[in-house]
């Protein structure tokens, strides 16, 4: 989280090198330039609407293609798209899986993760999904961003250029530290795994 006073401060008055007082909120709207931001606990930048920065580059297969974007104000997801080649696209029958190229390099924030997940749309009318649900895209990769697609319904399923295909969650991460013990905290539990818990009983 980024302490509002830490935004508000960034967008005190500076003084330029010809002595005049100007904001960066000013300066940033009469050059254009990208919006103000402030740094994190974790080194992470953030805009000023309060959103992480995220870097991206796009590659020549995907140049002509819009960057990802949130489909509604709400959206927890940035919409992924498919860089196929046009006209031909890929096609998968039921049973076959494809890695989907994105045209896009991301530097993903240290401290936090790309989760890329399916969309609901596909997977309920199509029966197509990510294979490896949510995929992770490390904080220190730097490779085109691949989207592993399965067609798990009946029929074939064409992808076309430009289709949103995946969403792309950016989450903090947590790192954990193991500590070997020779024992554990004793639960109510304990080793109960699958389906330990049983189903819940029908009304009469």
């Amino acid at each position: 989280m980024v302490d509002r006073g830490v935004a508000k401060r960034a967008v005190k008055g500076t003084k330029a090198q010809d002595g005049r007082t100007t904001t960066a909120r000013g300066t940033a709207k009469r050059s254009r330039v990208q919006p103000l931001e402030a740094v994190a606990d974790d080194g992470a930048r953030i805009t000023e609407a309060g959103g992480l920065v995220l870097r991206c580059e796009r590659l020549a297969h995907g140049a002509d293609l819009p960057l990802p974007a949130y489909q509604t104000e709400g959206a927890a997801g940035l919409d992924l798209l498919a860089a196929v080649k046009t006209g031909k696209g890929v096609k998968l029958r039921p049973g076959e899986r494809a890695l989907i190229p994105t045209g896009l390099r991301l530097e993903i924030p240290q401290g936090h993760e790309g989760q890329v997940r399916p969309r609901s749309g596909l997977a309920v009318k199509h029966g197509l999904t990510v294979l490896n649900a949510p995929g992770t895209i490390d904080s220190d990769y730097r490779g085109e961003v691949m989207v592993l697609l399965v067609n798990l319904g009946e029929k074939k399923v064409s992808i076309r250029r430009g289709e949103r295909i995946a969403q792309l969650v950016v989450a903090p991460v947590t790192r954990a530290r193991l500590q070997e013990a020779d024992g554990l905290g004793i639960t109510l539990r304990g080793k109960g795994g699958f389906g330990s818990t049983g189903k819940a009983k029908p009304k009469a």
